[in-house]
């Protein structure tokens, strides 16, 4: 018969399990610890875009671009949209919302129902300012953060939970790593710097910020996106902005953003510039997803800032390229709305050819009525000059001299006095010898037209004598 000891010690062994039993179950618990470990790994869901700007800046094209949509559509009040997210392996997914209040202002609040207490550490807010209309962008963005201000302050958030979230900006802040350019982060570094960005550690040795940072802290992350910025060129043409005229400009909008901890877009949609790296900016800060770009201030068309970069002495590098323009001068004072209409630009007019039975018609009229038929015609000074030249025989160089063979013989001999008027013209043409000195053959020409006169005179006229003294007569004209 057993003893009492030896039964008990034997129920005892019936009912440990064997061996095989505790293995199994220690594979379920390992699994099961998987599968929560990995739930936690997942996309978070509830985070939501806010976008503020005024009317005709972009957003709406900004949103549409963001969402996918070729075809925007433009509402009026609040308007909501969504982007589907996945995270770098493309396992999971979540939806996005995106909150767009309208440019006027009188639909301010309805923003309360957007950021509310319990979306508050889930939200972004997106300022929009366009660069087609640079003198609006400061003014613009001061009073949507004015706005924005106005609707927390009405939230009943607990200062110590305010206090909270206003850390995690400035831990932010602090732990900004510019990626190396042209390489590939380690994706387990990145995951470990990401779960840092989504939980903060604790640290007992806080940095001091710089000059002008966070000094209008309110715990919200903020990216501010300036839009349209292909219209930089139009401002080159139409209004002479010069290169410092853009720098001018960025430094006021960078000290903005530094005064908020915030980021600092500068998108075209037209010409798909810096849009997708808005995208993946965004899921970094809200899902933490890996993100692999440094800034870039180089191209003026595509400035891309990232919270926690910049500070007074690099934004200082702007002020170098400033010569007729100082840093401290007021912004509308520099970046003045142009008065009046503006100037159009200048375009090429398109030239439209006409038939040729129609152009030949229309140059057929035009001849026609190019010449009155009451206006006597006027002769030009060079045929004029053409009919003096042949009906003034007697000008030097042109005139002709008279051909004694040519002359008719008749009573009087008429031949000799043609040999006396071509003496005279040869002597007014500048003939050879000294102004003084008379031809030998000239005087005896001369004495034979006296005798010949003389005969003349006492004898009968005849025609060739008319003749004759015609042509002196014009001779001595």
């Amino acid at each position: 018969m057993a003893s009492t000891g030896d039964r008990s010690s034997s129920i005892r062994s019936d009912k440990s399990p064997p061996k095989d039993e505790s293995d199994e179950q220690n594979i379920w618990s390992d699994i099961l610890s998987e599968v929560q470990t990995s739930d936690t790994t997942k996309l978070p869901a509830g985070k939501n875009i806010v976008v503020l700007g005024a009317t005709e800046v972009g957003k709406t094209s900004l949103v549409a671009k963001l969402e996918g949509v070729e075809d925007p559509r433009k509402g009026a009040g609040l308007e909501y949209h969504y982007i589907d997210v996945q995270d770098e392996y493309g396992d999971d997914q979540s939806r996005l919302g995106v909150w767009m209040m309208d440019g006027d202002p009188h639909h301010t609040n309805l923003l309360k129902y957007v950021l509310t207490e319990q979306t508050y550490p889930n939200t972004l807010v997106m300022l929009v300012a366009s660069m087609s209309h640079p003198w609006n962008i400061l003014e613009s963005l001061q009073n949507w953060s004015t706005i924005l201000q106005d609707s927390i302050d009405r939230l009943r958030i607990a200062p110590d939970t305010l206090r909270e979230y206003q850390d995690k900006i400035v831990q932010h802040f602090h732990q900004y790593i510019e990626p190396e350019e042209n390489s590939e982060a380690d994706p387990m570094t990145t995951s470990r710097r990401s779960a840092a960005t989504l939980t903060p550690v604790e640290s007992d040795v806080v940095l001091p910020l710089g000059e002008g940072v966070l000094t209008q802290n309110i715990g919200l992350p903020i990216v501010v996106v300036i839009t349209k910025c292909d219209y930089v060129s139009n401002l080159e043409k139409e209004f002479d902005y010069k290169d410092e005229h853009l720098d001018f400009i960025q430094q006021h909008i960078r000290k903005f953003c530094l005064s908020f901890g915030a980021s600092l877009f500068y998108t075209s949609v037209k010409d798909n510039k810096n849009c997708d790296l808005l995208y993946k900016y965004i899921v970094h800060r809200l899902y933490g997803l890996p993100f692999k770009s440094a800034a870039c201030v180089v191209e003026k068309e595509t400035i891309f800032i990232p919270s926690g970069w910049d500070n007074e002495k690099k934004i200082a590098i702007l002020y170098d390229n400033m010569n007729s323009i100082k840093p401290d001068d007021r912004y509308s004072d520099v970046i003045s709305k142009p008065g009046g209409i503006r100037r159009p630009v200048q375009k090429e007019a398109e030239v439209m050819s006409e038939e040729d039975q129609l152009f030949l018609l229309k140059m057929q009229t035009h001849l026609n009525t190019q010449v009155p038929a009451n206006v006597s015609r006027q002769e030009s000074p060079a045929s004029i000059q053409k009919d003096r030249a042949t009906s003034s025989p007697l000008m030097p160089g042109s005139s002709p001299k008279l051909d004694a063979s040519k002359v008719a013989a008749g009573p009087g001999s008429e031949g000799v006095l043609a040999n006396f008027f071509n003496s005279l013209l040869s002597k007014k043409t500048g003939s050879p010898g000294s102004p003084g000195s008379i031809p030998k053959t000239e005087k005896g020409v001369r004495s034979d037209v006296a005798a010949e006169l003389d005969r003349m005179t006492r004898g009968q006229k005849s025609p060739s004598l008319n003749n004759s003294a015609k042509v002196e007569q014009n001779s001595e004209n």
